[in-house]
């Protein structure tokens, strides 16, 4: 079972109807006995991180995925404000993230001609071979949303990189932690394999 982690903030409605589309078993839920029980977690994310890590912090969930995460070591997916949770803080704020991975989350820079947030399609080129980004194709695009990109400490953690403005990680993956910049649920095809990918590690 998949359990997609309610802290009150992602698309949990659209990511839960992927899983369906796939076949894959998954369920939402902020309760900590469903999380403790997961097989697999995602955590969605939309909106600002300080508020994200203030509620996975305050309501107790933050020592049960410490410990699925990195004792169980069962496979976590962060997707967009989910992936830059992962890392040990963001410049959008002052609270320390899960620090899960070794990286930071930055702000875009003020660039000639490059609006801020990141919003649309954009192409992604794998940097690694990995089960999560098995099978997609070299034209693989996926849908934006974001204002703050996440920078990893090692070249090697990265799965997917994307252009704007700047390269950055897409996707990254360290051990059985995963995230995604990209908003998969809205991604058609391409979010569908990506979802279906994880669901089968």
């Amino acid at each position: 079972m998949i359990t997609i982690v309610d802290y009150g903030m992602g698309n949990l409605g659209a990511v839960l109807n992927m899983f369906k589309r796939i076949g894959a078993p998954a369920q939402i839920s902020s309760e900590l006995g469903a999380v403790r029980s997961a097989s697999k977690l995602l955590l969605p994310g939309v909106g600002a991180f300080d508020a994200a890590m203030k509620r996975i912090n305050d309501s107790g969930l933050r020592e049960v995925l410490d410990h699925k995460a990195l004792v169980e070591k069962v496979p976590v997916m962060g997707i967009c404000l989910g992936m830059q949770l992962l890392t040990r803080g963001s410049e959008e704020g002052r609270e320390a993230g899960l620090g899960w991975i070794a990286a930071d989350t930055r702000r875009f820079p003020a660039l000639p001609g490059l609006k801020v947030p990141h919003m649309g399609w954009n192409l992604v080129h794998p940097t690694r071979e990995h089960a999560l980004t098995r099978d997609l194709p070299p034209e693989a695009r996926f849908y934006f949303v974001h204002s703050f990109y996440v920078q990893t400490d090692e070249p090697s953690t990265s799965l997917l990189r994307c252009h704007y403005g700047l390269d950055f990680d897409a996707a990254i993956g360290q051990g059985n932690v995963l995230g995604a910049q990209f908003h998969a649920e809205k991604s058609h095809r391409f979010g569908m394999k990506l979802l279906n990918n994880f669901a089968r590690m």
